[in-house]
């Protein structure tokens, strides 16, 4: 058995690795997988990649273009693992002044951490809403915990994460959806740390052809809404309506996804060049 550490969020876009490592199809290929739930999202993970700390990475396309531009991170990313757009709420405190996503420009928004999802979002959220993307303010929070901490004491006015996720923090009054602000890219890919690439690339193959075994089939179980719903806490109603809008791939980024990711973060001054696509896609 060859052992291989795989990170990704407590979310309900990863159950097909949890089904599969459950299932026991990883080692029937001779891998022993072994996953680690990382709350803090994609700026964590992408640490962890460039130290080594981990193999793979489920990690948000625009978190590790900017980790591999701007942070020396030699990882590379082995494929998409969600074609479709991720869905950010954009959230304040449920006792906030703020009413309109328009009210929120020069206000301080919680990012998990800088190179987060929550941060480069952030951006492009602003170059929608027209404001000045070099006069955003962020309070780093760590986590879920965190931003609900920031936005309840006033410490952080609006923070922004996966739309589903938080619905119950809204269902229960702890937040409130100002709007949304879709990804314009495939949200999630597949990413591998310089050392797996050089050590056990053989493996990659393996693991993609039984994860996308079941990325194909996720839709169709029986049951699989009841399924999400209960593990994750979700209403039922919420995670068909997630179901209907998540489509999961089993190709590499194209090159016109990864132009359109560039470009994008290098018209907000997120990154400062754009890498030859080999520096990017294994």
């Amino acid at each position: 058995m060859q052992k291989v550490r795989i990170i990704g969020v407590p979310e309900h876009f990863n159950l097909p690795w949890h089904l599969a490592i459950e299932e026991g199809a990883f080692e029937d290929r001779g891998i022993d997988l072994e996953w680690t739930d990382i709350p803090e999202g994609t700026g964590k993970m992408a640490q962890l990649l460039k130290n080594n700390e981990t193999d793979l990475a489920i990690i948000l396309s625009e978190g590790i273009v900017k980790s591999i531009t701007e942070d020396a991170n030699e990882a590379k990313i082995v494929q998409k693992f969600v074609q479709s757009p991720l869905l950010w709420g954009i959230h304040v405190g449920a006792n906030s002044s703020y009413t309109k996503l328009e009210e929120l420009a020069n206000t301080k928004a919680a990012i998990s951490r800088f190179g987060s999802g929550s941060h480069l979002m952030a951006f492009v959220n602003a170059k929608n809403l027209n404001w000045k993307t070099d006069e955003l303010n962020f309070e780093v929070i760590n986590n879920l915990d965190g931003a609900i901490a920031a936005l309840t004491n006033g410490t952080a006015d609006y923070f922004m994460w996966e739309h589903f996720t938080t619905k119950p923090l809204v269902d229960n009054n702890i937040f409130r959806r100002l709007g949304d602000c879709p990804t314009p890219w495939p949200c999630f890919v597949i990413a591998a740390s310089a050392s797996f690439l050089k050590e056990k690339s053989n493996l990659i193959a393996h693991i993609l052809e039984v994860i996308n075994t079941y990325t194909v089939e996720f839709k169709t179980i029986p049951s699989i809404d009841r399924t999400l719903a209960n593990r994750y806490g979700q209403k039922l109603e919420d995670i068909q309506q997630w179901l209907s809008n998540t489509r999961w791939s089993q190709e590499q980024l194209t090159l016109t996804e990864l132009h359109k990711i560039q470009d994008t973060l290098l018209q907000l001054n997120i990154i400062k060049e754009k890498l030859p696509s080999g520096n990017l896609l294994f």
